[in-house]
């Protein structure tokens, strides 16, 4: 199996679940003006169309991002999205080989994706509960720039980024878990002090 295919296939499943569009809106640019050679079916992404559909669904998710609540029902409804897209990501990175392989890289490609998803969504729900919008502008923000700058150190060093995929999903199941254990705490403590 070659590393620089597994790097891309994780890679790009990570980063689909922080941001879908972007990602692969990137990665066709990059593809498109010759700056990276994508392996198996994921060249289909330089595609004209694709990337055309890809800007313009980023900048509807730029703006939704950017406002409280309508990013938490983005999120909601992208959970449907962002997870299948980057486990059928990870999978055509593979596509010339063996079914079982395939397989595999889907259903990595499909935990990397949720683990990603997951965590974005449960920081921004926290970031919610904060009646300033700052802090949830800043945080798409910093989604946005990491789904395109990693999508291009991607292009000259994907083992890097896949190095990051892994320990982000391990740094997402804690995030996740705190987060978790945080709003439940809060949503218990908020009908008790409603009572008093």
């Amino acid at each position: 199996m070659d590393l620089t295919t597994l790097s891309f296939a994780m890679g790009s499943a990570w980063l689909s679940g922080i941001n879908l569009y972007a990602t692969v809106a990137t990665l066709g640019l990059l593809e498109r003006f010759h700056f990276v050679r994508l392996p198996g079916d994921l060249s289909y992404l330089s595609h004209p169309w694709v990337i055309g559909a890809a800007l313009a669904l980023f900048a509807l998710e730029f703006l939704a991002d950017k406002v409280p609540a309508v990013d938490s029902v983005w999120d909601f409804i992208h959970t449907f999205i962002r997870i299948p897209a980057g486990a059928v990501l990870a999978a055509s990175a593979f596509a010339h080989f063996d079914p079982k392989i395939r397989l595999l890289a889907f259903l990595l490609g499909g935990t990397l994706a949720l683990s990603s998803h997951g965590a974005k969504a449960a920081t921004r729900l926290a970031a919610n509960t904060s009646p300033e919008p700052f802090s949830n502008m800043g945080l798409s923000l910093i989604e946005d720039v990491i789904a395109v700058g990693f999508s291009v150190l991607m292009a000259k060093h994907p083992v890097i980024v896949a190095t990051l995929a892994v320990v982000g999903l391990m740094i997402s199941v804690i995030l996740i878990r705190f987060i978790w254990r945080a709003l439940r705490r809060l949503f218990r403590r908020r009908p008790a002090e409603a009572a008093a």
